[in-house]
């Protein structure tokens, strides 16, 4: 049960007792998901890195929280599924676009776009939460394919990274639903 109510009209109404159907699995809950303790974000390049908060090893699927102290670079790319993002913080956009998103703005990049994510310089970091499915494919100055970058490789480099700053890769296995 969260905190104990106080005055709220709903204090006396008891939890279900069924919470759970039969192999479910329980929600992950990350308390202060854009922390600012910069061990939890793993660097993705030398300007940008990632917290991871939920990964889906069997939907080639993640979610975390993108961030940039200052101007930072995520190379070309195209995803060839959706991808929603929510500006927590700080300044970005993509090159091929003509808008900048700060606090508070939504973006939903439709399947097959190409773009190269862009933080500016800001008074705040750039902190992006990100659901992510299936593979980043890495693009050419020319817009063409050249490598690629899915959930398995998002987990590798995130144990490394946890094993590396004393958390441990078993933490990435906790985030798996």
């Amino acid at each position: 049960m969260p905190e104990r109510a106080t005055n709220e009209f709903w204090k006396d109404l008891k939890p279900i007792q069924k919470v759970f159907q039969p192999d479910a699995l329980p929600e992950a809950y990350i308390a202060d998901a854009p922390t600012d303790d910069e061990k939890y974000y793993v660097p993705f390049t030398d300007t940008v890195s990632s917290r991871p908060l939920w990964i889906s090893p069997s939907q080639n699927k993640w979610c975390d929280i993108l961030m940039a102290k200052s101007a930072g670079l995520v190379n070309r790319h195209y995803h060839p599924h959706e991808v929603f993002a929510y500006t927590i913080s700080g300044k970005w956009g993509y090159l091929e676009h003509d808008w900048t998103a700060t606090a508070g703005d939504f973006v939903y990049e439709t399947p097959g776009e190409g773009h190269t994510l862009v933080a500016f310089e800001h008074k705040d970091p750039m902190k992006v939460f990100f659901i992510v499915t299936g593979p980043l494919i890495w693009l050419d100055e020319a817009g063409e394919p050249n490598g690629y970058f899915d959930v398995h490789q998002y987990i590798a480099m995130c144990k490394a990274h946890y094993d590396k700053v004393g958390i441990g890769a078993a933490y990435i296995d906790s985030l798996y639903r």
